[in-house]
Protein backbone atom coordinates (compact mmCIF):
# COMPACT_ATOMS: atom_id res chain seq x y z
CA UNK A 1 0.00 0.00 0.00
CA UNK A 2 1.28 3.72 -1.05
CA UNK A 3 2.22 5.86 1.79
CA UNK A 4 -0.33 8.93 1.94
CA UNK A 5 0.64 12.04 2.57
CA UNK A 6 1.20 13.65 6.20
CA UNK A 7 -1.22 16.07 6.94
CA UNK A 8 0.07 19.54 8.14
CA UNK A 9 -2.04 21.18 10.45
CA UNK A 10 -2.20 24.71 11.26
CA UNK A 11 -3.74 26.12 14.55
CA UNK A 12 -6.57 28.26 14.45
CA UNK A 13 -7.57 27.24 18.31
CA UNK A 14 -9.45 29.87 19.86
CA UNK A 15 -9.10 30.44 23.79
CA UNK A 16 -11.99 28.14 24.94
CA UNK A 17 -10.38 25.57 23.01
CA UNK A 18 -6.61 25.96 24.13
CA UNK A 19 -8.20 25.26 27.70
CA UNK A 20 -10.58 22.08 26.68
CA UNK A 21 -10.36 19.39 29.40
CA UNK A 22 -9.49 16.50 27.20
CA UNK A 23 -9.22 13.92 29.73
CA UNK A 24 -11.81 11.04 29.51
CA UNK A 25 -12.79 8.54 26.10
CA UNK A 26 -12.11 9.62 22.66
CA UNK A 27 -13.49 7.44 19.97
CA UNK A 28 -12.70 7.05 16.36
CA UNK A 29 -12.87 4.93 13.63
CA UNK A 30 -9.88 3.64 11.12
CA UNK A 31 -10.44 2.55 7.98
CA UNK A 32 -8.52 0.08 6.60
CA UNK A 33 -8.43 -2.91 3.32
CA UNK A 34 -12.50 -1.77 3.08
CA UNK A 35 -13.31 -2.47 6.83
CA UNK A 36 -13.70 -0.11 9.84
CA UNK A 37 -12.18 -0.67 13.53
CA UNK A 38 -12.99 1.39 15.80
CA UNK A 39 -10.24 2.77 18.33
CA UNK A 40 -10.95 4.07 21.58
CA UNK A 41 -8.22 6.28 24.03
CA UNK A 42 -8.84 6.69 27.26
CA UNK A 43 -6.97 9.83 28.56
CA UNK A 44 -6.24 10.87 32.41
CA UNK A 45 -4.48 13.75 33.79
CA UNK A 46 -1.90 13.00 36.51
CA UNK A 47 -0.54 16.51 37.91
CA UNK A 48 1.03 18.55 35.00
CA UNK A 49 0.89 15.36 32.41
CA UNK A 50 -1.38 12.94 30.76
CA UNK A 51 -1.25 9.28 30.66
CA UNK A 52 -3.28 7.30 28.11
CA UNK A 53 -4.39 3.69 27.52
CA UNK A 54 -5.63 2.58 24.20
CA UNK A 55 -8.80 -0.03 23.18
CA UNK A 56 -9.74 -1.64 19.51
CA UNK A 57 -12.79 -2.90 20.61
CA UNK A 58 -13.63 -4.42 17.62
CA UNK A 59 -10.15 -7.02 17.78
CA UNK A 60 -11.08 -7.79 21.99
CA UNK A 61 -8.60 -5.63 22.34
CA UNK A 62 -8.54 -3.18 25.85
CA UNK A 63 -5.87 -1.24 27.99
CA UNK A 64 -2.98 -0.86 25.48
CA UNK A 65 -0.13 1.33 27.44
CA UNK A 66 0.27 4.57 25.25
CA UNK A 67 4.03 5.44 25.96
CA UNK A 68 3.48 9.04 25.55
CA UNK A 69 0.72 11.23 25.90
CA UNK A 70 1.01 15.61 24.46
CA UNK A 71 -1.56 18.11 24.23
CA UNK A 72 -0.07 21.39 23.85
CA UNK A 73 -1.39 24.38 21.82
CA UNK A 74 -4.64 22.27 20.82
CA UNK A 75 -2.67 19.39 19.31
CA UNK A 76 -3.10 16.10 20.69
CA UNK A 77 -0.14 13.53 20.32
CA UNK A 78 -0.47 9.73 20.95
CA UNK A 79 2.40 7.33 21.04
CA UNK A 80 2.72 3.56 20.38
CA UNK A 81 6.32 2.54 20.09
CA UNK A 82 5.81 -1.13 20.22
CA UNK A 83 3.12 -1.53 18.12
CA UNK A 84 4.84 1.05 15.80
CA UNK A 85 1.36 3.48 16.49
CA UNK A 86 1.35 7.15 16.45
CA UNK A 87 -1.55 9.63 16.42
CA UNK A 88 -1.58 13.17 15.34
CA UNK A 89 -4.68 15.39 15.92
CA UNK A 90 -5.67 18.99 16.31
CA UNK A 91 -8.84 20.13 18.52
CA UNK A 92 -11.57 22.27 16.61
CA UNK A 93 -14.83 24.27 17.28
CA UNK A 94 -16.96 21.31 17.16
CA UNK A 95 -14.60 19.42 20.37
CA UNK A 96 -13.59 16.90 17.65
CA UNK A 97 -9.64 15.97 16.97
CA UNK A 98 -9.17 16.17 13.60
CA UNK A 99 -5.87 14.02 12.21
CA UNK A 100 -3.84 10.71 11.35
CA UNK A 101 -3.28 7.70 12.83
CA UNK A 102 0.31 5.91 11.89
CA UNK A 103 1.12 2.46 11.64
CA UNK A 104 3.91 1.12 10.06
CA UNK A 105 4.81 3.66 7.71
CA UNK A 106 1.09 3.78 6.58
CA UNK A 107 -0.96 6.55 7.19
CA UNK A 108 -4.78 7.09 7.78
CA UNK A 109 -7.15 9.80 8.28
CA UNK A 110 -9.32 9.45 11.51
CA UNK A 111 -10.81 12.04 14.05
CA UNK A 112 -11.43 11.83 17.29
CA UNK A 113 -14.78 12.68 19.26
CA UNK A 114 -16.11 11.98 22.85
CA UNK A 115 -19.83 10.09 21.11
CA UNK A 116 -18.98 6.35 21.36
CA UNK A 117 -19.23 4.82 17.58
CA UNK A 118 -21.53 1.46 17.39
CA UNK A 119 -20.10 -1.07 14.92
CA UNK A 120 -21.23 -1.44 11.67
CA UNK A 121 -23.09 -4.24 10.73
CA UNK A 122 -21.78 -5.38 7.18
CA UNK A 123 -24.25 -7.91 5.93
CA UNK A 124 -22.47 -10.97 3.76
CA UNK A 125 -24.87 -12.09 1.42
CA UNK A 126 -23.50 -15.87 1.69
CA UNK A 127 -23.86 -15.65 5.78
CA UNK A 128 -27.17 -17.98 6.57
CA UNK A 129 -29.62 -16.43 9.24
CA UNK A 130 -31.50 -18.33 11.86
CA UNK A 131 -34.02 -20.24 12.03
CA UNK A 132 -30.99 -22.79 10.77
CA UNK A 133 -32.30 -25.78 8.48
CA UNK A 134 -30.39 -28.44 10.54
CA UNK A 135 -29.49 -28.33 14.16
CA UNK A 136 -27.01 -25.95 15.94
CA UNK A 137 -25.48 -26.80 19.15
CA UNK A 138 -23.11 -24.82 21.30
CA UNK A 139 -20.63 -27.19 22.71
CA UNK A 140 -17.20 -27.20 25.10
CA UNK A 141 -14.65 -30.14 25.48
CA UNK A 142 -11.41 -30.48 26.90
CA UNK A 143 -7.76 -30.83 25.92
CA UNK A 144 -6.51 -32.64 28.67
CA UNK A 145 -2.99 -32.60 27.68
CA UNK A 146 -2.81 -28.94 27.47
CA UNK A 147 -5.30 -28.55 30.49
CA UNK A 148 -7.56 -25.80 28.72
CA UNK A 149 -11.16 -26.09 27.72
CA UNK A 150 -13.01 -25.63 24.17
CA UNK A 151 -15.76 -23.89 22.89
CA UNK A 152 -16.93 -24.25 19.61
CA UNK A 153 -20.24 -25.35 17.33
CA UNK A 154 -21.85 -28.60 16.16
CA UNK A 155 -24.62 -28.55 13.45
CA UNK A 156 -26.34 -31.76 12.62
CA UNK A 157 -28.88 -32.51 10.07
CA UNK A 158 -32.22 -32.38 11.29
CA UNK A 159 -32.95 -36.20 11.11
CA UNK A 160 -32.33 -39.20 12.72
CA UNK A 161 -29.08 -40.93 12.06
CA UNK A 162 -25.44 -41.49 12.71
CA UNK A 163 -23.76 -38.68 10.32
CA UNK A 164 -20.32 -38.32 9.28
CA UNK A 165 -18.77 -35.44 10.23
CA UNK A 166 -15.91 -32.74 9.82
CA UNK A 167 -13.78 -30.88 12.03
CA UNK A 168 -12.73 -27.50 10.85
CA UNK A 169 -9.28 -26.16 11.43
CA UNK A 170 -9.06 -22.30 11.06
CA UNK A 171 -5.17 -20.47 10.02
CA UNK A 172 -2.80 -18.72 11.40
CA UNK A 173 -3.64 -16.00 13.97
CA UNK A 174 -6.29 -16.04 16.79
CA UNK A 175 -9.55 -17.33 15.09
CA UNK A 176 -12.99 -17.83 16.50
CA UNK A 177 -14.66 -20.64 15.48
CA UNK A 178 -16.15 -18.71 12.34
CA UNK A 179 -12.65 -18.29 10.99
CA UNK A 180 -13.55 -14.37 10.96
CA UNK A 181 -11.82 -11.71 9.85
CA UNK A 182 -11.95 -8.79 7.91
CA UNK A 183 -15.61 -9.00 7.80
CA UNK A 184 -16.31 -12.50 6.46
CA UNK A 185 -17.08 -15.98 8.05
CA UNK A 186 -15.72 -18.45 6.08
CA UNK A 187 -16.22 -21.21 8.23
CA UNK A 188 -20.05 -20.02 8.85
CA UNK A 189 -20.37 -20.14 5.68
CA UNK A 190 -18.62 -23.28 5.27
CA UNK A 191 -20.40 -25.33 7.96
CA UNK A 192 -23.77 -24.18 6.86
CA UNK A 193 -22.98 -25.49 3.03
CA UNK A 194 -21.93 -28.89 4.59
CA UNK A 195 -24.19 -29.67 7.11
CA UNK A 196 -27.29 -28.69 4.44
CA UNK A 197 -25.58 -31.08 2.61
CA UNK A 198 -26.24 -33.66 5.66
CA UNK A 199 -22.14 -33.52 6.89
CA UNK A 200 -22.35 -33.04 10.46
CA UNK A 201 -19.77 -30.06 11.01
CA UNK A 202 -17.66 -29.27 14.32
CA UNK A 203 -16.23 -26.19 14.39
CA UNK A 204 -14.69 -24.44 17.26
CA UNK A 205 -12.91 -21.31 19.09
CA UNK A 206 -8.94 -21.43 18.75
CA UNK A 207 -7.13 -21.79 22.27
CA UNK A 208 -7.52 -18.43 24.31
CA UNK A 209 -9.42 -17.05 21.49
CA UNK A 210 -12.88 -15.95 22.64
CA UNK A 211 -14.88 -18.52 24.55
CA UNK A 212 -12.05 -21.29 24.42
CA UNK A 213 -9.44 -20.99 27.16
CA UNK A 214 -5.40 -21.38 27.05
CA UNK A 215 -2.69 -18.93 25.69
CA UNK A 216 -2.85 -18.55 22.32
CA UNK A 217 1.01 -16.56 22.19
CA UNK A 218 2.68 -19.81 23.39
CA UNK A 219 1.04 -22.09 20.86
CA UNK A 220 2.75 -23.90 17.91
CA UNK A 221 0.92 -25.63 15.45
CA UNK A 222 1.69 -28.71 16.97
CA UNK A 223 0.03 -27.60 20.29
CA UNK A 224 -3.45 -26.58 17.99
CA UNK A 225 -2.53 -30.62 17.00
CA UNK A 226 -3.55 -31.52 20.38
CA UNK A 227 -6.93 -29.52 20.14
CA UNK A 228 -8.05 -31.09 17.02
CA UNK A 229 -6.88 -34.24 18.72
CA UNK A 230 -9.44 -33.40 21.38
CA UNK A 231 -12.15 -32.38 19.18
CA UNK A 232 -12.41 -36.07 17.81
CA UNK A 233 -12.09 -37.71 20.78
CA UNK A 234 -15.79 -35.38 21.76
CA UNK A 235 -17.47 -36.47 18.24
CA UNK A 236 -16.88 -40.17 19.55
CA UNK A 237 -18.77 -39.23 22.21
CA UNK A 238 -21.68 -38.17 20.80
CA UNK A 239 -24.14 -40.69 19.53
CA UNK A 240 -25.14 -38.85 16.36
CA UNK A 241 -21.84 -39.19 14.90
CA UNK A 242 -20.52 -42.17 12.78
CA UNK A 243 -17.77 -42.46 14.32
CA UNK A 244 -15.87 -44.72 11.47
CA UNK A 245 -16.41 -41.24 9.04
CA UNK A 246 -14.83 -38.18 10.54
CA UNK A 247 -12.75 -35.77 8.60
CA UNK A 248 -10.94 -32.74 9.31
CA UNK A 249 -11.07 -29.67 6.56
CA UNK A 250 -8.00 -27.61 7.01
CA UNK A 251 -7.78 -23.63 5.79
CA UNK A 252 -3.79 -22.23 5.15
CA UNK A 253 -2.05 -23.37 8.22
CA UNK A 254 -4.63 -25.71 9.41
CA UNK A 255 -3.85 -27.71 6.30
CA UNK A 256 -0.57 -28.11 8.32
CA UNK A 257 -2.39 -29.62 11.10
CA UNK A 258 -4.63 -31.70 9.60
CA UNK A 259 -1.87 -33.83 8.22
CA UNK A 260 -0.01 -34.19 11.64
CA UNK A 261 -3.27 -35.45 12.92
CA UNK A 262 -3.96 -37.75 10.06
CA UNK A 263 -0.83 -39.48 10.42
CA UNK A 264 -0.81 -40.07 13.76
CA UNK A 265 -4.48 -41.04 14.32
CA UNK A 266 -6.61 -43.78 12.71
CA UNK A 267 -9.71 -41.87 13.78
CA UNK A 268 -9.56 -39.60 10.47
CA UNK A 269 -11.15 -40.77 7.68
CA UNK A 270 -9.86 -38.36 5.40
CA UNK A 271 -8.72 -34.86 5.34
CA UNK A 272 -9.36 -31.68 2.83
CA UNK A 273 -6.58 -29.39 2.81
CA UNK A 274 -7.53 -25.81 1.55
CA UNK A 275 -4.09 -23.35 0.97
CA UNK A 276 -2.74 -26.11 2.86
CA UNK A 277 1.52 -25.76 2.64
CA UNK A 278 3.53 -28.50 0.66
CA UNK A 279 6.99 -26.64 1.02
CA UNK A 280 8.72 -25.60 4.58
CA UNK A 281 7.91 -22.39 5.86
CA UNK A 282 11.25 -20.19 4.94
CA UNK A 283 10.92 -21.10 2.00
CA UNK A 284 6.74 -20.13 1.82
CA UNK A 285 7.30 -17.07 3.43
CA UNK A 286 9.95 -15.64 0.75
CA UNK A 287 7.72 -16.91 -1.88
CA UNK A 288 4.46 -15.33 -0.30
CA UNK A 289 6.56 -11.52 0.80
CA UNK A 290 7.70 -11.97 -3.24
CA UNK A 291 4.49 -12.04 -4.28
CA UNK A 292 2.23 -10.16 -2.41
CA UNK A 293 5.08 -7.16 -2.77
CA UNK A 294 4.96 -7.11 -6.48
CA UNK A 295 1.28 -6.93 -6.23
CA UNK A 296 1.40 -4.33 -3.70
CA UNK A 297 3.13 -2.64 -6.89
CA UNK A 298 7.00 -2.20 -5.03
CA UNK A 299 9.97 -1.83 -7.00
CA UNK A 300 11.89 -4.90 -8.43
CA UNK A 301 14.90 -3.85 -7.06
CA UNK A 302 13.35 -3.16 -3.11
CA UNK A 303 11.68 -6.63 -3.38
CA UNK A 304 14.89 -8.40 -4.26
CA UNK A 305 16.93 -6.72 -1.34
CA UNK A 306 13.85 -7.54 1.26
CA UNK A 307 14.28 -11.56 -0.07
CA UNK A 308 17.72 -11.32 0.72
CA UNK A 309 17.42 -9.83 4.26
CA UNK A 310 14.51 -12.25 5.06
CA UNK A 311 16.66 -15.19 3.68
CA UNK A 312 19.31 -14.23 5.80
CA UNK A 313 17.12 -14.11 9.03
CA UNK A 314 15.67 -17.58 8.54
CA UNK A 315 18.40 -19.24 7.36
CA UNK A 316 19.72 -18.30 11.57
CA UNK A 317 16.49 -19.52 12.63
CA UNK A 318 17.02 -22.63 10.66
CA UNK A 319 20.33 -23.88 11.82
CA UNK A 320 19.88 -22.28 15.52
CA UNK A 321 19.41 -24.75 18.94
CA UNK A 322 20.23 -21.68 20.82
CA UNK A 323 17.60 -19.14 21.72
CA UNK A 324 19.72 -16.67 23.74
CA UNK A 325 22.64 -17.34 21.09
CA UNK A 326 20.04 -16.94 18.28
CA UNK A 327 18.81 -13.56 20.01
CA UNK A 328 21.82 -11.81 19.80
CA UNK A 329 23.22 -12.91 16.71
CA UNK A 330 19.91 -11.42 14.78
CA UNK A 331 20.16 -8.17 16.52
CA UNK A 332 23.86 -8.21 15.63
CA UNK A 333 22.36 -9.10 11.90
CA UNK A 334 19.93 -6.18 11.90
CA UNK A 335 22.32 -3.58 13.29
CA UNK A 336 24.63 -3.99 10.56
CA UNK A 337 22.12 -3.86 8.00
CA UNK A 338 20.23 -1.01 9.08
CA UNK A 339 24.22 0.85 9.72
CA UNK A 340 24.80 -0.28 5.61
CA UNK A 341 21.27 0.61 3.96
CA UNK A 342 20.94 4.10 5.48
CA UNK A 343 17.42 4.15 2.87
CA UNK A 344 15.28 2.02 5.37
CA UNK A 345 12.56 3.77 7.24
CA UNK A 346 12.06 3.51 11.17
CA UNK A 347 8.51 3.75 12.10
CA UNK A 348 7.42 7.25 13.83
CA UNK A 349 8.12 7.16 17.30
CA UNK A 350 10.40 4.14 17.38
CA UNK A 351 14.12 4.05 18.43
CA UNK A 352 16.39 2.04 16.50
CA UNK A 353 16.87 -0.04 19.49
CA UNK A 354 12.72 -0.69 19.91
CA UNK A 355 12.72 -1.05 15.94
CA UNK A 356 15.18 -4.27 15.85
CA UNK A 357 13.93 -5.45 19.14
CA UNK A 358 10.14 -5.50 18.05
CA UNK A 359 11.32 -7.45 14.46
CA UNK A 360 13.02 -9.89 16.64
CA UNK A 361 10.12 -10.76 19.14
CA UNK A 362 8.21 -11.20 15.69
CA UNK A 363 10.66 -13.96 14.57
CA UNK A 364 11.56 -15.28 18.10
CA UNK A 365 7.86 -15.81 18.54
CA UNK A 366 7.33 -19.82 19.46
CA UNK A 367 4.72 -20.22 16.39
CA UNK A 368 7.01 -18.40 13.81
CA UNK A 369 10.16 -20.83 14.72
CA UNK A 370 8.20 -23.62 14.55
CA UNK A 371 6.77 -22.34 11.38
CA UNK A 372 9.78 -21.12 9.54
CA UNK A 373 11.39 -24.61 10.14
CA UNK A 374 8.78 -26.97 9.50
CA UNK A 375 8.77 -28.87 6.68
CA UNK A 376 5.30 -30.51 5.61
CA UNK A 377 6.79 -33.26 3.60
CA UNK A 378 7.60 -36.05 6.05
CA UNK A 379 4.64 -35.87 7.72
CA UNK A 380 2.35 -35.68 4.07
CA UNK A 381 4.26 -39.00 3.64
CA UNK A 382 2.91 -40.89 6.59
CA UNK A 383 -0.58 -39.89 5.37
CA UNK A 384 -2.43 -42.76 4.88
CA UNK A 385 -6.59 -41.72 4.26
CA UNK A 386 -7.71 -40.05 1.13
CA UNK A 387 -6.18 -36.47 0.93
CA UNK A 388 -8.21 -33.58 -0.98
CA UNK A 389 -6.07 -30.70 -1.48
CA UNK A 390 -7.48 -27.06 -3.32
CA UNK A 391 -5.78 -24.14 -4.01
CA UNK A 392 -6.99 -20.85 -5.79
CA UNK A 393 -4.99 -20.23 -8.79
CA UNK A 394 -4.89 -16.19 -7.23
CA UNK A 395 -3.57 -17.00 -4.12
CA UNK A 396 -0.65 -15.02 -2.64
CA UNK A 397 -0.26 -16.29 0.74
CA UNK A 398 0.08 -19.91 -0.26
CA UNK A 399 1.15 -20.26 -3.92
CA UNK A 400 -1.32 -23.06 -5.89
CA UNK A 401 1.40 -25.08 -8.12
CA UNK A 402 4.15 -25.18 -5.88
CA UNK A 403 1.99 -26.07 -2.92
CA UNK A 404 0.01 -28.31 -4.59
CA UNK A 405 3.19 -30.33 -5.94
CA UNK A 406 4.66 -30.66 -3.30
CA UNK A 407 1.54 -31.89 -1.41
CA UNK A 408 1.42 -34.29 -4.51
CA UNK A 409 4.62 -35.77 -4.73
CA UNK A 410 4.78 -35.97 -0.78
CA UNK A 411 1.99 -38.07 -0.43
CA UNK A 412 2.33 -40.13 -3.69
CA UNK A 413 6.14 -41.13 -1.88
CA UNK A 414 4.28 -42.39 0.89
CA UNK A 415 2.39 -44.41 -0.74
CA UNK A 416 -1.15 -42.76 -0.92
CA UNK A 417 -3.28 -43.40 -4.05
CA UNK A 418 -6.09 -41.69 -2.44
CA UNK A 419 -5.16 -38.27 -3.58
CA UNK A 420 -6.88 -35.60 -5.29
CA UNK A 421 -5.40 -31.93 -5.89
CA UNK A 422 -6.99 -29.19 -7.88
CA UNK A 423 -6.24 -26.01 -8.81
CA UNK A 424 -9.34 -23.24 -9.02
CA UNK A 425 -9.20 -20.53 -11.40
CA UNK A 426 -9.70 -16.91 -10.23
CA UNK A 427 -9.89 -17.38 -6.52
CA UNK A 428 -7.92 -16.33 -4.07
CA UNK A 429 -6.58 -17.46 -0.38
CA UNK A 430 -9.94 -17.12 0.92
CA UNK A 431 -11.49 -19.15 -1.59
CA UNK A 432 -13.26 -15.76 -3.27
CA UNK A 433 -13.54 -14.64 -6.78
CA UNK A 434 -11.14 -12.10 -7.13
CA UNK A 435 -9.30 -9.61 -9.50
CA UNK A 436 -5.32 -9.39 -7.98
CA UNK A 437 -5.50 -12.36 -5.22
CA UNK A 438 -3.42 -9.45 -3.57
CA UNK A 439 -4.79 -9.88 0.69
CA UNK A 440 -5.56 -5.53 0.52
CA UNK A 441 -8.81 -7.60 -1.93
CA UNK A 442 -10.33 -9.13 0.96
CA UNK A 443 -12.65 -7.04 2.87
CA UNK A 444 -13.61 -5.62 -0.25
CA UNK A 445 -14.76 -8.82 -1.80
CA UNK A 446 -18.79 -9.59 -1.07
CA UNK A 447 -18.33 -12.84 -1.70
CA UNK A 448 -17.24 -14.49 1.34
CA UNK A 449 -16.46 -18.48 -0.16
CA UNK A 450 -16.97 -19.42 -4.14
CA UNK A 451 -19.97 -21.69 -4.41
CA UNK A 452 -17.24 -23.65 -6.88
CA UNK A 453 -15.36 -24.31 -4.14
CA UNK A 454 -17.90 -25.35 -2.12
CA UNK A 455 -19.04 -27.43 -4.12
CA UNK A 456 -15.62 -29.33 -4.58
CA UNK A 457 -15.53 -30.12 -0.92
CA UNK A 458 -18.82 -31.04 -0.63
CA UNK A 459 -19.33 -33.64 -3.48
CA UNK A 460 -15.98 -35.13 -2.91
CA UNK A 461 -16.78 -35.90 1.08
CA UNK A 462 -20.00 -37.12 -0.53
CA UNK A 463 -17.56 -39.56 -2.42
CA UNK A 464 -15.69 -40.89 0.49
CA UNK A 465 -18.67 -41.47 2.83
CA UNK A 466 -20.62 -43.66 0.49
Amino acid sequence: MKKTALILFTILATLSIFGQDITGQWHGVLKVQGIQLRIVFNITQTDNSYRSTMDSPDQGAKGIPVRTTNYENSILELQLPSAGIKYEGILNKENAFVGTFNQGGQEFPMNLTRKAIEKEVVKKPQEPSKPYPYYSEEVTFKNSKANISLAGTLTLPKKEGSFAAVILISGSGPQNRNEELLGHKPFLVLADHLTKKGIAVLRFDDRGTSESTGDFQTATSADFATDVESAIAFLKTRKEINKKEIGLIGHSEGGIIAPMVASESKDVSYIVLLAGTGIQGDQLLLLQQELISRANGVSETEIKKSIQINKKLFEMVVESNDNQKLKTDLTNEMNQLLKKDTSTTITNGMSKDEFISMQINQILSPWMQYFIKYNPAPTLERVKCPVLALNGEKDLQVPAKENLKAIEIALEKGGNKKVSTKELPNLNHLFQECETGSPSEYAGIEQTFSPIALTEISNWILKQIK
